[in-house]
Formats: C-alpha cells, structure tokens, sequence
C-alpha cells in the first residue's frame, strides 16, 4: 500500500517563518510563508515579540490548508526549524517579561569579553568562545539593565522552542540549538552543569534534550482541530536554521560542506566528531542529528546585505542587480565591508560597522551593488579560509539560501571564494525543507542515510581562473581596510559607559 503520509517543516526565521508541506516521496506539495518585522531599539540591538512569530504561524497554516488541504489532513510529524542563539524569557504562565534578544544583537560586547577573561574553558567545552549573541553574555546584560524582566523568568527558551511549547504545551529544544544558547558541553551533549553554576541557572530552568530526528512532544488536539490536521501529530525535536539546511541537502557526513546566503552567512562543514576551534572564531556545535557536529564560520551579515543596498538606491533587488551584471568583469573599485551587524568569523567583533571605501564623484549605483555582493563574497572567503586553516579541507560547496537565485552572484561568489558552487534543485527552502525530513525521521525511524540524500543538483557553478586570480589580488585590500579601521570601531564603542556590578541570573523559582 502507497504512504500516504505527509510532513511539514517549520522555519522561525529571522524576518518570516515558513512552512513546506512534503509528502513521502519527498515532493513538495506547498509552501507559505509570512513575514514579521526585527525591532531596533537601539544601537546595535535587534529585538522581537514572540506574539509575531505565533501570529505568522497561524498565517502559514491557514495558508497550506487553502492550498493543500487533504495532503494537510494526512500530516503525520512536523519538524521545526530556527534562528539560533535567541534568548526568550518565559514566565510560569507563558508569557514573556520582554521581547526577545535575537542573534544579531551585540550590546552583551563587555559581558561575553568578562566571561572569556573569567572562563578560560569556555570555547573548548561550549564550542566557542562567549559573544554578545549567546546567552551567557545576554544572561549577564540582563541581570545588570533588566533585572525585573530576568526575576519574572522561570523558563529560558529559543525562539523556535518557544513556539513549539504553545503548540505541545512541551518545552524541550534539540541538541543543536542547544549548541547555540552556548550552554551545552558539546563533547557530553548536554547541559554544561559547571557553566550553569557559574550563571546561577539551574536545569529546571531549561528545556529537556532530544536529538533533531526524536519525536519530543504531540501537537494540542484544539490546534489539529483549527489547522485541519489530524490527532497525534508527532513534533521533531528539529534544529537550528543552519543544520536543517545541511540535513535538507544531504549535508550529513564528514567533510560534506555548504555555504548559506540567507540574512546571515555561514561556511558548514560536517565532521563525525567534536573538533573546537574557539582561537579560529569557528563554531563546533552537535549537528541535528546523532552522533554527529559541525564546523561553521558564522557572518552575521549575508544576502541582508543586498537588500540594504537595494532599498538604499531606490531599487528591487531585481533592479539592482541588473545593474550590478552591466558592470564592468571583475573587482569593482569601491570596497564594501559587510559588516552591518558587527562580525563573528573571523573577527568576533560586534563593534564592526559597515563601509563603503573609494567612492568618487564617478561611483554610481550599479558600481555600489557590485561592491556589496563581492564584499559579502570576501567574507565567504574568509570563512572558507578559516575552516581550511583548522585542517578542514573544503572541495566545492552547495549553496542554499534566498540569496540562491541569482545565478550572476553565484557565479561572481564561485570565482572569489574559488571554489565551485553547487545549487540544489528547490535550495530555497533550505532549512523547512530540513525540518520535514527530521519530522518524517522521528515519525518513521528509518536510517538517517536513507532519508537525508542529496536533492538533484539544478546547476554547478565553476570558478573562472582569469576572474580568480583579480579577485584574488583584491581581496588583501578587502582585509587591510577592517584592519585599518577596528581601532576606530573599538573607539567609538569604547564612549559607553561601563556596566556596574553583576548578580546571579536566575534563583530557583
């Protein structure tokens, strides 16, 4: 008898949450998907309400049920997947003191600096050095500006774990998000106890641990019966964003290797055991499924980067690029440092800004888009450069990510990180299109290999030698000019007052 069993993936992005609906042969039945704003209440600080991530789910399911309504009937798991590193606070009734602090958030620069002079032991057991983005320099910002909030808080959650408790009445998270709260002893996978008792965290205040392709919780009978689903939707343990793209294009085994340009950018690469880097500023977190981690430079910049510049010139992005592709071949004259949001890889520098450098009077708009799709470019090259230089070997690289589309900037990307790009059939839906799959895991129990293939490859994009080598001489200026400049980032942070004492986060509640 055919399966008629279907799954859905989640995506609690940064700027929409998406849904796709697959079915068992992996076909993708329908897509939805709904946007919601970032807020910036100050410099350096990106915040969101929790309320518009559930107001954009129930858009995408009232959505996917016009569109699919029998294949929704037949849902048999649902797997989410999400922006990493947010910090919600959640009080006993579920409710949140606050909006959330999100990963591209860099006011925690002083508290993450402390915690690396206090912890030198740190980034080998956590993965990673402390930065404004995790939760320990967050947790100690809060307890010194937000004291109230912190003391109304009986749970921490990650955005994507947050939704999934109104929608189970669970709270549990998955090994890999869990990996990005920079709790978790990366070796063991669990809850780092000496780290929480450095925080004043106690277990109680987290969320219990299951692997991404566990089944964790089942979905409320009042929600099936409102989106047109049936009784005992399993729910996935899931996974942060970038490992549901890897296990959505088969990124699963060691020295398997993409790049996402999505909101932010990151080089991954799979490895079947914990390998830390923290000196490298290269992330080692446990991967979404089991006995399994990654390698990853993180850019908290990516294709953001071109729709700032296109909204800047008065542009679509369409538009923009367009103008971009009648440019001159090779390395425009203007600089871009991505830097909009500071920088992790290689920098592990909030302070970072962005810049154009070398405008003239003869600098126009489609000369200005060009510098900002090499200047993301340059910081791919960087992170390739890094992962390399940790002994990681990198071939080629798929891509995956809204940024995906255009063919003209992939083949711009393959000549300056020179290495050939891989573009998957369907690679926008990266990380939903990964969560289905760890929905359909923990429903089936079926081999991990069996299901986590590699989708068929749409086009490969080639390295252009002669393109390679100018690119190549550029790029040292790309790296001088942030190097000419962080003294003055530091300095102009270095004007904020400094924090007053600290207390312990949490007390038992």
């Amino acid at each position: 008898m055919t399966d008629v069993r279907t799954f859905l993936g989640l995506d609690i992005g940064t700027s929409a949450l998406k849904g796709v609906l697959v079915d068992h042969e992996q076909r993708l039945l329908a897509t939805a998907s709904a946007d919601y704003p970032i807020s910036h209440p100050g410099p350096g600080r990106a915040e969101q309400s929790p309320t518009l991530w559930w107001q954009a789910l129930e858009t995408v399911m009232a959505e996917l049920r016009r569109l699919c309504p029998e294949a929704l009937a037949r849902l048999a798991g649902i797997g989410l997947s999400g922006q990493m590193h947010g910090l919600v606070l959640q009080e006993a009734s579920g409710e949140s003191p606050r909006p959330a602090i999100l990963w591209n958030d860099g006011r925690a620069d002083r508290e993450s600096r402390e915690l690396n002079q206090q912890l030198p032991w740190l980034g080998e057991r956590t993965g990673i050095g402390a930065m404004p983005s995790f939760w320990p320099a967050k947790l100690r910002w809060l307890a010194r500006h937000d004291p109230a909030a912190l003391d109304e808080a009986t749970h921490l959650l990650l955005p994507k774990d947050q939704l999934r408790w109104r929608m189970s009445g669970e709270r549990f998270t998955d090994r890999c998000d869990a990996s990005g709260t920079q709790l978790l002893d990366q070796a063991k996978r669990d809850w780092c106890d000496d780290l929480l008792a450095e925080l004043g965290i106690g277990r109680e205040h987290l969320p219990r641990l299951v692997e991404g392709s566990e089944a964790g919780g089942i979905l409320a009978s009042t929600l099936a019966s409102r989106w047109g689903l049936p009784e005992g939707v399993i729910i996935a343990g899931g996974s942060g964003d970038v490992a549901a793209g890897a296990v959505g294009i088969g990124a699963i085994d060691e020295g398997d290797a993409f790049l996402t340009l999505g909101t932010s950018s990151q080089v991954f690469v799979s490895t079947e055991g914990y390998r830390p880097r923290p000196d490298q500023c290269l992330h080692a977190f446990s991967h979404a499924l089991p006995e399994r981690w990654f390698q990853m430079a993180a850019m908290l910049t990516g294709a953001s980067a071109l729709d700032w510049a296109a909204k800047l010139t008065g542009l679509s992005i369409e538009q923009a690029l367009g103008l971009a592709e009648r440019e001159p071949i090779g390395p425009a004259g203007v600089i871009f440092l991505p830097y909009l949001n500071g920088e992790r890889t290689p920098h592990d520098d909030p302070q970072a800004r962005g810049v154009l450098f070398g405008l003239t009077p003869a600098s126009g708009q489609g000369e200005v888009i060009r510098a900002v799709l090499e200047g993301i470019g340059y910081s791919l090259r960087e992170a390739r450069e890094v992962i390399e230089g940790a002994g990681t070997p990198i071939e080629r690289l798929a891509v995956i990510g809204g940024g995906t589309r255009s063919r003209y900037w992939l083949k711009l990307l393959a000549s300056i990180i020179d290495r050939p790009l891989v573009r998957y059939r369907d690679s926008e839906s990266g990380p939903a299109f990964g969560a289905a799959r760890l929905a359909r895991l923990a429903v089936t129990g079926e081999p991990m290999a069996a299901v986590c293939q590699r989708p068929p490859i749409d086009e490969i994009f080639e390295s252009d030698p002669a393109l390679a080598e100018r690119y190549a001489d550029a790029y040292p200026r790309y790296q001088a000019l942030y190097r000419s400049l962080a003294p003055l980032f530091a300095e102009s942070a270095s004007a904020v007052p400094a924090s007053e004492s600290v207390s312990a986060p949490l007390t038992a509640k």
